[in-house]
């Protein structure tokens, strides 16, 4: 009855506990009765004058171990000077800076159309020679295929027929003339004559430009003309056609075999200069006020390629089919690594943006789904959850729950998350 009336129910508990545990007793039950009974009441009159050196309240207990550095409590990371030094953990500033305004687009590895070129016979014909297959290199002006044709033949004899004739009635004109100043012949002859030589002039001029319609050039006109015409083999030199490379290249079809005939329009050689491509970039009308001809553009392909372009041509339209535009990127590839058909990414760099809290992207952790920042305080490090804005490789803007000035770690987050959840495990069990 006495412990009843001064002791409450825990401080009960507490001290039977205590007494069990250290095996009192079992000891005072060895003792006289007389003894026992002063043990007794010296027990008693110590609670009332000594109650706090007999038991400890569990709040008193609980706030001296959790002040202990290295302890956290669930929401709070304490570290001692000495921990935060060999951590290795980095405190740093919020406050305003500037990001690195990069767009990330998708694109395809497209051949350069202003040096591609469908090579074709322009004269039909049957296929004499074929010197180059798929994927030779040529140079400009190489030879690569021969073709027999009975329409260049003829055409190249009606112009030396009329180069003749002009040459004749030159000849004509000039002795007409002669004759006519010295009083020798009629003026009527002397004005036929040179109605003569112009008409041959203008069917020499006509047969010139129909073989140089197909492709002949002046050079090999002047060639054809410095031999008479008994000279001349019909079908080894009149007939003769040789298609040439228009530039140097790669050819990237052949549609031409060996004895088969040809037709002028058919395209036999698909011919490229593949040290430049294009890269187009997919842009959506979202993006078209970020993207405009003249910025730099990094192209990232497989294994690791990279390489740096401009854009040279933003297509204004958008696609009724697939909502979006394009952005044209010119790329230098005289190591023939950007293989035409190629899927790549790729990022415009379009200047950059100041934002008014800028923070280290490695600063940002996630804890039960939400990211937060862990925040130097007083107390310690808190774990406060921001809400992320725009962001570049290296650096993010937060938007809300972070102020400028204040203290975050900026790198060796990962410690205190592990400190806090080890903590969270511990106070749990």
């Amino acid at each position: 009855m006495c412990s009843h009336q001064f002791l409450n129910r825990h401080t009960t508990c507490r001290l039977l506990s205590r007494a069990t545990q250290g095996g009192i007793v079992s000891r005072l039950g060895r003792w006289p009765a007389h003894l026992l009974w002063s043990a007794c009441l010296g027990l008693i009159l110590a609670l009332f004058l000594f109650p706090d050196a007999l038991y400890a309240s569990p709040e008193s207990s609980e706030a001296t171990h959790k002040h202990e550095p290295g302890h956290q409590e669930e929401h709070v990371v304490r570290l001692s000077a000495e921990q935060l030094a060999q951590s290795g953990i980095r405190v740093a500033t919020a406050g305003p800076g500037q990001l690195v305004a990069n767009l990330d687009l998708p694109g395809q590895v497209m051949i350069n159309t202003n040096r591609l070129v469908r090579v074709v016979p322009r004269v039909a014909g049957v296929v004499r020679e074929v010197r180059k297959s798929l994927g030779d290199r040529v140079k400009a002006g190489e030879i690569m295929a021969v073709i027999d044709s009975r329409e260049l033949a003829e055409a190249r004899a009606a112009y030396l027929a009329a180069h003749e004739r002009a040459k004749l009635a030159a000849a004509t004109f000039e002795r007409k003339e002669t004759l006519w100043k010295e009083e020798i012949t009629s003026k009527q002859l002397y004005q036929e004559a040179k109605q003569a030589l112009a008409v041959s002039q203008v069917e020499e001029h006509t047969a010139e430009q129909k073989l140089l319609a197909m492709g002949i050039s002046l050079q090999a006109l002047q060639e054809l003309t410095r031999h008479s015409l008994e000279f001349l083999h019909p079908n080894e030199s009149l007939g003769r056609y040789e298609i040439a490379a228009p530039f140097a290249g790669a050819i990237l079809e052949r549609q031409i075999t060996l004895g088969e005939a040809v037709e002028p329009n058919a395209a036999i050689f698909l011919l490229g200069d593949l040290k430049t491509v294009w890269v187009d970039l997919n842009v959506y009308p979202k993006d078209l006020p970020r993207v405009r001809v003249g910025q730099t553009v990094t192209i990232r392909g497989s294994e690791g390629l990279s390489a740096q372009g401009k854009i040279i041509h933003v297509q204004p339209l958008v696609s009724e089919e697939t909502r979006r535009t394009f952005a044209r990127v010119e790329l230098d590839n005289r190591d023939g690594r950007w293989q035409p058909g190629l899927f790549v990414t790729s990022q415009v760099h379009s200047g950059a943006i100041a934002v008014p809290i800028r923070i280290a992207r490695s600063a940002l952790q996630s804890i039960k789904g939400e990211t937060v920042v862990f925040v130097q305080d007083d107390e310690g490090f808190e774990p406060r959850p921001v809400t992320v804005g725009r962001g570049d490789e290296s650096q993010v803007e937060i938007t809300a729950g972070l102020k400028p000035g204040e203290r975050y770690v900026e790198t060796g987050s990962f410690i205190l998350k592990a400190e806090l959840e080890k903590g969270v495990a511990e106070h749990e069990h």
